[in-house]
């Protein structure tokens, strides 16, 4: 009988260590997807996204659920990111944090 506590304890234990592993690769994975987009977005329009990298992931993530309202559930999914989609949300992030930077540099130098 304790072997068998040991078997099911231990069955229970490595199976919520893998549990936990895939969730956090998976979002790991989205995260970096989602950072490619921005980036790509980044590089589409011209002046520099601010926060560099970690601007990039949230301009992808946030443009995930702008292009959703935009253009729907168009093109495929990599890691649980709609590429078409994210890319045209994406633009539309990085454009407006290019007129708010510009806008405040602007305001900065009078």
């Amino acid at each position: 009988m304790p072997l068998l506590i040991v078997a099911v304890v231990l069955v229970l234990v490595l199976g919520g260590a893998i549990w936990i592993t895939s969730t956090l690769i998976g979002l790991v994975l989205t995260l970096v997807m989602a950072a490619l987009v921005g980036m790509a977005a980044d590089a589409v329009v011209p002046g520099k996204l601010p926060y560099g990298l970690l601007g990039a992931a949230l301009a992808g993530i946030i443009g995930g659920f702008v292009g959703h309202l935009i253009v729907g559930d168009l093109g495929p999914s990599i890691f649980g990111v709609r590429l078409v989609p994210a890319f045209v949300g994406a633009l539309v992030i990085v454009g407006v944090a290019e007129l708010v930077t510009r806008t405040r540099s602007g305001r900065a130098l009078r």
